[in-house]
């Protein structure tokens, strides 16, 4: 992972402080953008006023709003981390000015990434509390997984029939990625990394939509459940889990649909089951 406070793949230290909005300078000469004399026309003098030539429109400063925007990102992209990490429990109230002291910011952009969360179902606002995070059951992963099997296995065959050998072999350094991510234990690192892989090799088929509506099934079975802490699922599961990557790059590359089909359905109905 390469988000969070800092990047995810400081995700396991998901409460470190994050930039401020507002804060920085602009590099080079110092002067700010908004500043920046205009050149002047051809024919003009410095201080002279023309009746012909109206004055050159100052930009407008968007400068702060980019810098929010940046910063939002970055707290929902921490947010996400702690979720799955189990940082952020399910059925606990989080409020945007707690969790804004954790981060270093004011609670603005820590709300509005809490209800970006809230529109992807992860936490649910409670009135003048906060917000709740999201209780699921194992049904729920498991019906998650049948619907990542539904949408992923079929496409998966499909590449495997058209993708040559070449274009699956690019993709090797992700499934070992993986591997590097589950040895250290961490699940959030690990989530990410495994997101990348699966959403690297959807993008084969051509389909953005289809790899978005993947990538968000992916993210919510990645949540913990109830009762589950960041231990749930251990070193050990997320080891095996990973190398079930490469073992399906190998039968991509063979061309052999029923390891492919038996392999697609056993990591998703494992991580089902692990939690």
């Amino acid at each position: 992972m390469r988000q969070g406070a800092q990047g995810s793949a400081e995700a396991g230290a998901p409460w470190t402080a994050v930039g401020r909005a507002g804060s920085g300078a602009p590099s080079g000469s110092g002067v700010p953008a908004a500043q920046a004399r205009v050149p002047q026309q051809a024919g003009a003098v410095r201080g002279e006023h023309t009746h012909s030539e109206p004055p050159a429109p100052v930009a407008p400063r968007v400068r702060p709003v980019v810098q929010r925007a940046s910063v939002r990102g970055q707290i929902l992209d921490a947010l996400r981390a702690a979720l799955v990490a189990g940082d952020l429990r399910p059925g606990e109230v989080y409020s945007a000015p707690v969790l804004g002291e954790r981060f270093g910011v004011s609670a603005t952009p820590v709300r509005e990434a809490m209800q970006q969360l809230a529109l992807e179902g992860a936490v649910e606002v409670v009135p003048n509390r906060g917000f709740r995070v999201v209780e699921r059951g194992v049904r729920e992963l498991a019906e998650l997984a049948e619907v990542r099997a539904l949408i992923e296995v079929p496409v998966m065959l499909r590449l495997a029939r058209t993708v040559p050998a070449e274009r699956w072999a690019e993709l090797r350094p992700l499934a070992e990625a993986t591997v590097r991510a589950a040895s250290s234990g961490c699940r959030a690192t690990y989530a990410e990394s495994d997101r990348g892989f699966h959403r690297a090799v959807l993008s084969l088929s051509g389909n953005a939509q289809l790899v978005q509506i993947a990538e968000d099934l992916h993210r919510r079975a990645q949540w913990p459940l109830v009762g589950g802490g960041p231990g749930i699922r251990g070193r050990a599961d997320l080891i095996a889990d990973a190398h079930e990557h490469t073992a399906l790059l190998d039968a991509l590359v063979a061309r052999d649909l029923d390891v492919v089909r038996a392999l697609v359905g056993e990591h998703f109905a494992g991580a089902a089951a692990a939690g």
